[in-house]
């Protein structure tokens, strides 16, 4: 280093997880220079965490130029329970949306977008999609997760098709880390009885983690609230499915030279549920004495990642999964089996001091077949077998710049070559300005799409022999998103608060509905005559006080609806369905010494829930708020008791079920007994069917 000229300098030190510090001073020739100290004030924890969903480039969550929010493991702890998407529904924003009465099904929204078009990862994988998104939450043991990264908005142009309304990309330890033994056993006192098993074994450079879920509910329980046929609790239908799963997951990683990425995993789930009549058993599977909704499913799942030995960093992605389901819903069968092949080729690389270039190659193959007209062709009695394969190639690219110490720019870039709709481009622009570590401000613009798949599980497909018939040549969904992101921190001695607010936008078109009710004898596709969107403001606070407390909270105002074509060609507009305007999420904790107490809960205002064109049954739904209290104790390094309740406002949707007495509708056209003309439905039950129950657990650690 030279000599400095005289004159003013200013003096920058940067350390990570701190603010940068500055102290300006001026410099004459023969004088002694004494700066003193320069503090560095540290920047919250959850805000220096590496992130790797929003660029596919590990970078801390302060640095990304994409927003990006997280869930660790130590959230996890203060809402536990035997579903991912329990932990995942605390993120502002983020819903788990309950979406039968009796099977208890459900699937992810992102600011109130249906849960298909939520790409959910794991390692960056696509391993649960299309027909595994409603189960393939159910069975990871959340003891082997490290992380949950949710990206908001469209990520097309690095994720591909089906990442139209955010991405939820599960993060797994890294075996080389976990602890050697971790056993988390808990109960209810509806008696659920949930255990998650963690193993891991070293030897040389090779580690293995082993996990495993067991996951039991046998209790018939009838408490929800009715008011048909006579005010009371208890329709005769089961409350929550009974349900037993058996989760094996295991994950091998190898050290290699210049830390090089080796591992592969497999998970293999096995899930056994029903819901229905409480006397059903069975035996009654496929008859129209008892109704029952029977759902076997069974999935493997294997997931590569090998970073080759050549001088430039090329990671080789691969996963591979199968999904067979075996279902009756009355007397109604539903069987189907969906395989999904993705490999993904990328490649970084520094260029000089100010881009960092990814570039990659991807493909994509999907199978599905299932006993329904979707998959057959010709005329009844359907002999042909028709499954669907839709081979998906990519090419992206992008580019992060570093403008200068506290601007950068993302530029990104994504063509897919499908057989149906050609050439599908989505490109991407992401912009942060930081000029401190105090404020932080975001703006990003991209595009979403995700090709057609004429196949559902909508009940009302399963009703009688139905042709498909496509109306239209089909456009591929897409959607243009923007949004603005501008966080802004305090932070002090041992204390410290920050404010994170967000203004998105997005439009789909193109949507693809399917068309029940203007022949009964067909299917019909057609792309919306109108357009969807999803736009609204969110507001997210964290507030430290000491080691003694924490508050995260949230809310969110949404306005999501479509606009079609009603039967007079007049562009109707409809709120999307379970998208309430306003809903929030919180949780407050508070520890002293070995004791840590949490409170934590989602909210939610009114919204349009599944009603039938004779329904007695508002079309809006009440507010409502589910919330969960939990003490904790940890006796030493390895032992943990925790309990408390869960639901504890006991809030249960009133008459989930249309009829529940006559569900087969044997005497739904009874103008006596029935001069309304209702039907039985199970799709009104907007929230879970679990009441206020206590639960107990204990976690043991050897590390």
């Amino acid at each position: 280093m030279g000599e400095l000229p005289t004159g003013e300098h200013t003096l920058e030190v940067r350390f990570v997880g701190f603010e940068p510090g500055r102290k300006t001073f001026r410099l004459e020739a023969g004088q002694s220079l004494d700066l003193g100290t320069i503090t560095l004030r540290p920047i919250p924890t959850e805000l220096t965490e590496v992130v790797v969903t929003g660029t596919l480039r590990e970078v801390s969550r302060a640095d990304s130029p994409v927003p990006v929010e997280v869930i660790d493991s130590r959230l996890f702890k203060r809402n536990p329970g035997p579903s991912l998407a329990e932990a995942i529904g605390l993120l502002n924003g983020v819903r788990a949306q309950n979406l039968c009465g009796v099977c208890g099904t459900n699937d992810i929204r992102i600011n109130g977008m249906d849960g298909p078009y939520t790409l959910v990862l794991i390692d960056g994988m696509p391993i649960v999609s299309g027909l595994g998104t409603v189960y393939g939450f159910n069975g990871i043991p959340q003891s082997l997760i490290e992380r949950v990264e949710v990206v908001k908005g469209p990520g097309a142009a690095l994720y591909g098709s089906e990442a139209m309304g955010g991405i939820i990309n599960i993060i797994t330890k890294d075996p080389a880390l976990a602890p050697r033994v971790a056993v988390d056993a808990s109960t209810t006192s509806w008696l659920e009885h949930n255990v998650d098993l963690g193993l891991t074994a070293r030897k040389g450079k090779v580690s293995n983690l082993l996990g495993v879920n067991v996951y039991s509910f046998q209790e018939l329980i009838d408490r929800n609230p009715v008011t048909d046929p006579s005010p009371g609790f208890g329709d005769g239908f089961t409350d929550a499915p009974l349900t037993r799963r058996i989760s094996v997951f295991n994950k091998v990683a190898v050290q290699r030279p210049e830390r090089r990425v080796a591992s592969i995993a497999a998970r293999y789930v096995n899930e056994d549920r029903w819901g229905g009549q409480l006397d059903w058993t069975p035996a009654f599977r496929s008859s129209d004495e008892v109704y029952g909704e029977s759902i076997l499913t069974e999935r493997w799942e294997l997931l590569g990642q090998y970073q080759l030995p050549v001088k430039e960093k090329v990671t080789a992605w691969v996963s591979f999964n199968s999904h067979r389901q075996d279902s009756w819903y009355g007397e109604e069968i539903y069987q189907a089996d969906q395989r999904i092949f993705f490999g993904q080729l990328f490649w970084q690389r520094k260029l000089g001091a100010r881009h960092h270039l990814l570039s990659g190659l991807a493909y994509r193959h999907t199978f599905y077949n299932d006993n329904t007209t979707a998959t057959q062709l010709g005329e009844e009695p359907f002999t042909t077998d028709a499954p669907q394969r839709t081979p998906l190639p990519g090419i992206f690219l992008q580019d992060e710049i570093m403008l200068s110490d506290a601007q950068t720019l993302l530029l990104g870039y994504r063509a897919d070559n499908d057989r149906v709709h050609g050439l599908v481009h989505s490109p991407r622009v992401a912009y942060k300005w930081a000029p401190s570590g105090r404020w932080a401000v975001r703006g990003s613009f991209g595009t979403g799409f995700r090709v057609v798949n004429l196949f559902t599980e909508e009940h009302a497909a399963l009703t009688g022999a139905r042709r498909v018939v496509i109306a239209e040549e089909l456009r591929p969904e897409e959607s243009v998103s923007g949004l603005i992101n501008v966080v802004r921190r305090w932070s002090g001695e041992g204390r410290s608060f920050s404010l994170d607010g967000t203004l998105f936008h997005t439009r789909f078109s193109n949507r693809i509905l399917p068309d029940y009710d203007s022949d009964p004898n067909l299917i019909i596709y057609a792309n919306l005559d109108g357009k969807a969107v999803s736009q609204g403001v969110s507001l997210n606070a964290e507030a430290r006080l000491g080691n003694a407390w924490k508050l995260y909270a949230g809310v969110t105002w949404m306005d999501v609806f479509f606009e079609d074509l009603n039967e007079d060609d007049v562009l109707e507009r409809q709120p999307n369905f379970f998208a309430p305007e306003w809903s929030g999420t919180f949780t407050l904790g508070y520890q002293w010494r070995r004791w840590n107490a949490d409170l934590s809960g989602q909210w939610n205002g009114p919204m349009r829930a599944v009603t039938l064109p004779v329904d007695f049954r508002p079309e809006f739904t009440p507010w409502f708020a589910l919330i969960n209290l939990q003490l904790r104790h940890t006796l030493n390094d390895h032992w943990e008791l925790y309990g408390g309740v869960r639901n504890l406002l006991d809030f249960v949707p009133s008459d989930a079920l249309m009829r529940p007495f006559d569900p087969f509708d044997a005497q739904a056209d009874d103008p006596v007994a029935n001069p309304r003309g209702y039907t039985f439905d199970p799709g009104y039950a907007f929230a879970p069917l679990l009441g206020r129950r206590m639960f107990v657990g204990v976690r043991w650690t050897l590390r």
